[in-house]
């Protein structure tokens, strides 16, 4: 009676030892893609002297608008330098 327990105990044993142990899933890397802030590096813009910041009360119309419509096309090329500058930072 010894020797059939001894014998089933060990057929028990042996029915275990052939297993792989019970970890979970296997580990594995995964990359994730994930954006970072990185500052700007744009040289800065300088501000021109406008064209109409010296006009006078007693200047005639005429240099007044002048003045006034050079100043637009400063703003205007002063506008698609700080444009250009924005879209370097995208």
């Amino acid at each position: 009676m010894k020797w059939m327990l001894i014998a089933a105990a060990m057929a028990a044993l042996a029915g275990c030892a052939g297993a792989p142990p019970v970890t979970g899933p296997e580990p594995r890397v995964v990359r994730v893609e994930v954006p970072v802030a990185v500052p700007c590096r744009t040289t800065e813009v300088a501000v021109p002297p406008w064209a109409a910041a010296g006009l006078r009360k007693s200047d005639s119309l005429e240099m007044k608008v002048r003045a006034l419509l050079a100043e637009r096309r400063q703003r205007m090329g002063y506008e698609g330098e700080l444009l250009a500058a924005n879209q370097a930072c995208r």
